[in-house]
């Protein structure tokens, strides 16, 4: 009787330890954060975020890439439900299902450490096997800190939104150049820029570039200009056909200009002269949206 006893007790101490390593296998159910355009959803974190990134356009998630904060702020359009990924400074791996909704009824979420699906290297959670497959830290660098995936959520939002800067436009011969908005965020610029051919031929932009130049007080006076490289351009037109526009955003390095100088926006046309040269004062970029 002692020896059946003893053999079930030990039958029962291995099922519960199997039962055990399978829970902590099956995938933890993420949980859904609500957001809306009209009001920003603060998370906050157990340790200063790294890295963060929204699955899909009408999700952005903001925070600082400059100085380490533990609070990100999330926004969202319409649209289709998605995922959100966030790496703490110690590697803790956070990750959410993200939705839009019109009404929220939560806009703080702070996060414990337990609400970690895992960590950045798996070793160190102990949940690493010898034989498993590692991707390894550089590849996941290059996949979560894709600055041109940032780049593009946010453009993309920002051409959703009705937020407007100024009058800030020229036109010439049924064709307008306007700057809809110039917003700073994360450390850049971003140039909302329309193209709107009015006219009844189609217009093909050979480039459009941004510089800073001295404004001339004297005829004699030569002009200093100085280009300013964009670090990424969104839905930029190769063609602007008759009677048809195109709004796209240019995301230029964070700047600063004096009261003598201007930003000035050169539009060239490639097979024409329906050239373009429109010219910013120093309170729209020195004060932008």
């Amino acid at each position: 009787m002692k020896k059946q006893v003893l053999i079930f007790g030990l039958m029962m101490a291995a099922f519960t330890r199997l039962a055990a390593q399978e829970e902590l296998s099956f995938p933890k159910e993420l949980d859904t954060i609500y957001a809306n355009d009209k009001m920003n959803v603060a998370l906050f974190f157990p340790d200063p975020i790294r890295q963060g990134i929204a699955g899909a356009e009408n999700f952005v998630f903001t925070y600082n890439r400059e100085k380490e904060q533990h609070l990100g702020l999330l926004q969202a359009k319409p649209g289709e439900e998605s995922n959100l990924l966030v790496i703490s400074t110690t590697g803790s791996v956070f990750s959410y299902i993200v939705e839009y909704s019109e009404k929220l009824e939560k806009l703080n979420y702070f996060i414990a450490e337990s609400g970690k699906i895992g960590d950045e290297d798996p070793r160190s959670s102990g949940e690493y096997k010898k034989g498993d497959t590692l991707i390894s830290d550089s590849t996941t660098e290059e996949v979560l800190a894709d600055k041109e995936t940032y780049y593009k959520n946010f453009s993309s939002y920002l051409l959703q939104s009705k937020q407007h800067l100024g009058n800030l436009k020229k036109s010439q011969d049924g064709v307008q150049l306007k700057v809809e908005n110039i917003v700073f965020h994360d450390s850049k610029l971003y140039f909302v820029m329309e193209i709107d051919n009015g006219s009844p031929i189609d217009y093909e932009p050979a480039f459009l570039n941004v510089s800073v130049e001295t404004r001339k007080k004297l005829r004699k006076k030569s002009v200093q200009k100085l280009p300013m490289e964009a670090v990424y351009k969104y839905l930029l037109p190769e063609i602007i056909p008759q009677e048809k526009s195109s709004r796209f955003v240019y995301v230029l390095p964070k700047f600063s200009i004096a009261e003598d100088k201007v930003v000035v926006i050169d539009l060239k046309e490639e097979h024409g002269e329906r050239d373009i040269k429109l010219k910013i004062k120093k309170r729209f970029i020195n004060n932008p949206n």
